[in-house]
């Protein structure tokens, strides 16, 4: 069993303090990515369970064990960094084999080892060449390989696939998860990358600050929020937030900014009722303002919005526009016609709202 048990971990450097007493279970054979803008502490988080980086306080467990002191090439975990880190001298046999090596493994057990990540990882055809005679694609399995015939107790992946272009990190995103339903060994994934963290995680955990923000599966905290910050950066693009007043006349009502009034839908009432006139922010993805239908289902209004820049993507059109200055994006139907300067009609799903308080910048 590899469980990964991190409690009150901190991390300070001097007076600034990277990580503050964060407390997260991971699950044997469970596959968590850690995600958050640059400064978030996600990789120092890695690091210390890796024991890369001392902690200054709390405790790091690893299938039972404590591993505060424990140096890392005795945790039995393996990392695959952003850089790839191979021997350009080397082939890709010996690359993937230099740890078994130095360990004193059998050659038979290492050519058995090395044969098996390379069939999984499609590099059978490769196993000859050297670094230079490979694609980024390439380079990163046989990072992956050499992790993954140390056959540790726990993987821990840093940004890998943050040097791939575009194409590469889908077709990388899917090869990481191949080999997880194939090897279903702990797996600890950093990323700034929230695409990367919806599609590759069991369970997704948002820092921000050093500290977390919300830990979940990938739809409940894309569909179920726990506070702004989650909100705005799960989803792309991210969540629309209008500023509103909570009105009860005679059923409640969010006011925007420009005087309009848009019902909450009977379901959201007694949830919404206690913060009636008070200030707070809606959130709304533009997947829920839409192009409007001669039958809208209960719960969606229309509102009529200026169209200030529209970007065709092909099976959808982004608009965006502005409400009293506030910047905001609609996902509508490419058929739709939109045009800069013109009003456009939209319909909002007041369904697929979520209302945050601005003092606690909690979703309610």
């Amino acid at each position: 069993m590899a469980e990964v048990s991190i409690r009150k971990v901190e991390k300070a450097y001097e007076s600034y303090k990277a990580v503050h007493g964060i407390d997260l279970e991971i699950a044997d054979k469970e596959f968590v990515v850690l995600v958050g803008p640059s400064g978030c502490g996600k990789s120092t988080t890695l690091r210390m369970v890796a024991g890369l980086e001392e902690i200054t306080g709390g405790e790091i467990w690893i299938g039972g064990d404590l591993v505060n002191d424990v140096p890392p090439r005795d945790r039995d975990i393996a990392m695959v960094f952003q850089n790839y880190a191979l021997y350009p001298h080397m082939t890709v046999f010996e690359n993937m084999a230099f740890g078994l090596k130095l360990r004193k493994f059998p050659k038979e057990e290492i050519k058995k080892r090395v044969d098996e990540a390379a069939r999984i990882l499609d590099l059978t055809p490769l196993l000859e060449r050297r670094p230079k005679a490979l694609s980024g694609g390439q380079r990163q399995r046989v990072a992956m390989g050499r992790a993954i015939v140390r056959n540790p107790r726990v993987f821990l992946f840093d940004e890998p696939l943050s040097n791939l272009d575009a194409k590469l990190r889908v077709q990388m995103r899917t090869e990481i998860k191949k080999v997880h339903q194939a090897i279903p060994t702990t797996t600890v994934y950093v990323t700034h990358d929230q695409i990367e963290a919806m599609t590759l995680a069991d369970r997704v955990v948002v820092m921000n600050q050093g500290r977390i923000e919300q830990v979940g599966p990938p739809q409940e905290l894309y569909h179920n929020p726990a506070t702004r910050f989650v909100a705005g950066f799960i989803g792309s693009p991210a969540m629309n937030f209008f500023p509103v007043k909570v009105l009860n006349e005679g059923g409640l009502f969010v006011q925007l900014a420009n005087g309009q009034k848009l019902p909450v839908p009977p379901q959201r009432a007694n949830r919404y009722a206690p913060y009636a006139g008070r200030d707070m922010t809606l959130g709304i993805r533009p997947e829920h303002l839409t192009e409007t239908h001669e039958q809208e289902k209960p719960g969606v209004v229309h509102i009529s919005v200026p169209v200030d820049v529209v970007e065709p993507m092909g099976m959808e059109t982004m608009v965006h526009f502005l409400i009293d200055g506030t910047a905001m994006t609609a996902r509508i139907d490419p058929a739709v016609h939109a045009a800069p300067g013109e009003m456009l009609p939209l319909a909002a799903d007041m369904n697929q709202m979520h209302l945050i308080d601005n003092e606690t910048n909690r979703v309610v």
